[in-house]
C-alpha cells in the first residue's frame, strides 16, 4: 500500500496517558488518580445557561470570534483578576478548549524549521502542535531539586537564530509547579532581549494554593508579544463544554482566527452561553478551589509518608513524586500499581524526558477515593519500598 500519512505525524507517538485509560476502563472498582479533569460538575447555573440557550434556538453559528457579549465578558473578568485591558472585539478569540487555542496560536506564529522552547516535564500536546506546525520543539528540562520551577538560564541557553518562540505552561501539568513572579521577569527580559512570542497556556490559573498566579502578559513590555490562553475547563468544571479563549495583540488573533473560521468555524454556541454565565460563579470557583487544596495536602502529605518523595505542588491539580523508592521505572510502577491494587496514576514520562522516575497523581477526585488510594498505595509500597 502506498504511504498516505505524512512524515510529521509520525513523529508524534501517541499519548503516553492513553494506555493506562484504555486499561483501567476494562477494570472494576479503580481508582483513577490519572484523568486531569475536576470530578465536580458544573455550576447549575452554568447548565441552566445552557438549557435556556437551547430553548431560546441559540442553535446557530456565532460570530468566528466568538459571541461578542462572552468576548466582553472575558475581556472585564482578565482585568478584573490582573488589570490589562484586551479588546473584545479585536484581541480576544473564542476557542473549542485551550486545546483548539495552543494549535490555533503555534499554527499562526511558527514557520516550517522554527524552533520553540518548550520547559519540561509538560503537559503531552506541547510537543505535537509544534511539530503539526512544522516548527522544532527545543525541550528544555526542570528539575525536582528546584521544584519543577524552569530556570531562566537554562532557556537562554537554548536560544539559537532560529528560535521564534517560548511556550509556558505555569500553574504546570504534570507537576503543579508554580513559577515566581521573579522568574518570570526574567524569562520576559530574554524574550525581550532576543525578540521572542512568548505563548503563555494558563487554564489553571485560578487554582492556586497559598500563591499568586501572575499573567505573563502583565509583566513589562510583554503585552505586545505575548498570546495568552485561558478558559472554563479547570477552574469551572467545564471539560465537557469546550471553551477557552486566547488573548493577544490583533495581528495575532486575526491570523489565528483565519485558521480557526477554516478548520472549525465558531466554538459551540450553546457553551459559548454557558460561559457567559460561569464568569458569574465566582463563589463556585473559590469553593472547590478550598476543596482542591485540603485533598492536595493530603495527598501530597500522604505520598511523602510512603517514602515517594513529592515536592509541594502550588498549583493545579497534580502531585508528581519520585518513585525511586519502589526500584522501578515509571512506567512498570504505574502498570503494577493498577494491576494490582487498582490505582491509576501517569508515568511521568508521558510528560517528557524529564519526568522519567515520576509519575501523575491527579487529586481531582473525591477525599475519599484519595484516602483509599493511599491506603492501596501503602500496601503496594510495604512489597517493594
Amino acid at each position: 500500500m502506498p504511504k498516505f500519512i505524512a512524515d510529521r505525524i509520525e513523529m508524534v507517538p501517541p499519548s503516553g496517558i492513553r494506555k493506562f485509560f484504555d486499561i483501567a476502563a476494562t477494570m472494576d472498582d479503580v481508582i483513577s488518580l490519572g484523568i486531569g479533569e475536576p470530578d465536580f460538575t458544573s455550576p447549575a447555573g452554568v447548565i441552566q445557561a445552557g438549557i435556556e440557550a437551547l430553548k431560546h434556538g441559540e442553535t446557530h453559528y456565532t460570530s468566528n470570534n466568538g459571541l461578542i457579549e462572552l468576548r466582553e465578558a472575558i475581556s472585564r473578568y482578565i482585568n478584573r483578576l490582573y488589570g490589562i485591558e484586551y479588546d473584545p472585539a479585536h484581541e480576544l478569540l473564542v476557542a473549542v478548549g485551550v486545546s483548539e487555542a495552543m494549535y490555533l496560536a503555534v499554527t499562526a506564529t511558527i514557520n516550517p524549521g522554527e524552533e520553540v522552547i518548550i520547559p519540561e516535564p509538560c503537559f503531552v500536546s506541547y510537543m505535537p502542535e509544534v511539530v503539526f506546525a512544522g516548527g522544532v520543539p527545543v525541550m528544555v528540562p526542570c528539575y525536582f531539586e528546584q521544584d519543577f520551577q524552569v530556570a531562566p538560564a537554562d532557556i537562554e541557553k537554548a536560544i539559537t537564530p532560529r528560535t521564534k518562540a517560548i511556550l509556558l505552561g505555569y500553574p504546570n501539568n504534570p507537576t503543579g509547579a508554580v513559577l515566581t513572579r521573579e522568574r518570570l521577569l526574567e524569562i520576559a527580559k530574554i524574550a525581550e532581549k532576543h525578540d521572542l512570542l512568548v505563548i503563555s497556556d494558563e487554564i489553571y490559573d485560578r487554582l492556586v494554593y497559598g500563591v499568586p498566579h501572575t499573567q505573563f502578559a502583565t509583566l513589562p513590555n510583554m503585552r505586545e508579544r505575548t498570546v495568552v490562553l485561558g478558559g472554563f475547563s479547570k477552574s469551572h468544571a467545564m471539560t465537557g463544554w469546550r471553551i477557552g479563549y486566547a488573548a493577544a495583540p490583533e495581528p495575532i488573533i486575526n491570523a489565528m482566527r483565519r485558521i480557526h473560521q477554516y478548520t472549525i468555524m465558531s466554538a459551540p454556541t450553546v457553551a459559548q452561553y454557558a460561559a457567559l454565565k460561569a464568569i458569574e460563579h465566582e463563589e463556585e470557583v473559590q469553593a472547590m478551589v478550598a476543596e482542591y487544596d485540603r485533598r492536595r495536602k493530603l495527598l501530597v502529605n500522604g505520598l511523602n509518608q510512603l517514602g515517594l518523595d513529592c515536592f509541594e505542588p502550588r498549583g493545579a491539580f497534580y502531585a508528581f513524586p519520585r518513585i525511586k523508592a519502589s526500584g522501578m521505572d515509571e512506567n512498570t510502577f504505574s502498570e503494577k500499581l493498577l494491576y494490582e491494587e487498582k490505582v491509576a496514576v501517569v508515568p511521568g514520562s508521558a510528560f517528557g524526558v524529564s519526568g522519567e522516575g515520576f509519575v501523575r497523581a491527579c487529586y481531582a477526585t473525591s477525599y475519599e477515593k484519595i484516602e483509599e488510594a493511599l491506603e492501596r498505595l501503602h500496601r503496594f509500597m510495604q512489597r517493594y519500598g
